[in-house]
């Protein structure tokens, strides 16, 4: 991942914080210079380190909020 160019365009929320300060965020990310995608996943304090998480487009996004808006919680 040494060579991966990321830009977080947009933090959108918080889901979650860790004991050693690693969030678990939604952002809103430009990887390799390419068109923003959704992002889920956790970050260190800096931001310079990140743990494995799922991308997703537009339309992605709007379907999982479509299946979570249905489910009973």
């Amino acid at each position: 991942m040494a060579n991966m160019k990321f830009e977080i365009r947009e933090n959108l929320g918080v889901v979650s914080e860790g004991a050693k300060g690693w969030k678990k965020e939604i952002n809103l990310i430009s990887w390799n210079e390419r068109e923003p995608k959704y992002d889920i996943r956790d970050w260190d304090p800096s931001h310079e380190k990140m743990g494995k998480g799922v991308t997703l487009s537009k339309e992605e996004l709007l379907q999982l909020k479509k299946i979570l808006n249905q489910m009973e919680l």
